[in-house]
């Protein structure tokens, strides 16, 4: 390499970091940042005389840390991870995104640590959705709504492609606004439906769309994950709520991929048809059947 003064000279650091960032497009990232870019030198090659004191070894693209240097801290480590995979000159979003690293939002404390108590119930915690929690809610698209947990809950990432962030406010097809997770117990998701998808008719009521039966049918896909058989459906209710109404639904769906047990509740208010949705395998169903029925119970716009 040549340097400014015209000489030969070492190759500036940024050279060096734009030659890894090219390793890197061209090999797998976890052997780039794993295996040591400079390959080592066999045994039997450095005792031989032709790797004498008179030739020295070409020097590291970085440097090992001294000795003696104070421990790295987590933020510190993801930085050297990147500069050896040869990403350390791109936007850190960027390049977390591609190492899917957790970013500081992500929500991995047990909802009891941030929820409060439900003043009915100290055993669940109250979630209360605000315009922070999802984009519908951002745009005005659809009512806040609130429901009861369990402290041991934790609450899911939902992927920007199912959250309707690309669309809102005019969403054609139905989106997740939030899910919550626990390993024992089962699984919860808000999914809303754009009203126009269902009705024609403005600001409907869900009794204007047609009766529990109806309504499953259109949403059924949403509550199962994959397709909905009407011979699938155990139990539907209507509950009266001050202005809306409710419709409570008892599935029994063994293909289903939430789930072989789901309990679900949608309304229309607004533009929007909101559907809660509880699912369990059967494991978990025989653990915490009373407990998804009371989470269910709690759901309102």
């Amino acid at each position: 390499m040549i340097s400014d003064k015209g000489g030969e000279g070492p190759a500036p650091a940024t050279t060096i970091l734009y030659i890894s960032y090219h390793r890197f497009l061209l090999s797998p990232l976890k052997i780039m940042a794993t295996a040591p870019l400079t390959p080592p030198i066999p045994s039997s090659l450095a005792s031989s005389k032709c790797h004498s004191s008179s030739r020295s070894k070409p020097p590291p693209l970085l440097s090992p840390s001294p000795p003696n240097s104070l421990p790295l801290l987590p933020s510190q480590k993801r930085r050297e991870l990147l500069l050896k995979a040869g990403l350390g000159l791109l936007p850190l979003a960027l390049v977390e995104t591609i190492l899917k690293v957790p970013s500081a939002e992500a929500k991995d404390a047990v909802v009891g640590s941030y929820l409060p108590p439900s003043p009915s119930d100290s055993s669940f915690v109250v979630f209360k959705a605000t315009p922070k929690d999802t984009p519908a809610l951002r745009a005005g698209n659809v009512e806040p709504y609130q429901f009861i947990i369990p402290p041991t809950w934790k609450q899911m990432r939902v992927a920007n492609i199912l959250s309707g962030n690309y669309c809102q406010p005019k969403c054609a097809e139905p989106w997740v606004e939030v899910k919550f997770e626990d390993e024992k117990q089962g699984k919860l998701q808000v999914v809303a439906s754009p009203l126009i998808r269902l009705t024609n008719k403005p600001n409907a009521t869900i009794e204007d769309i047609g009766n529990p039966e109806k309504v499953i049918a259109s949403l059924g896909p949403f509550v199962t994950g994959n397709t909905y058989d009407p011979d699938e459906l155990l139990e539907t209710t209507v509950e009266k709520r001050g202005d809306l109404t409710y419709y409570k639904y008892a599935l029994e769906t063994p293909f289903a991929l939430t789930g072989s047990h789901n309990l679900a509740v949608a309304t229309a208010k607004g533009n929007t048809v909101v559907l809660f949705v509880v699912s369990a395998s059967e494991k978990q169903w025989q653990a915490s059947q009373k407990t998804l029925k009371a989470m269910l119970d709690s759901f309102q716009v």
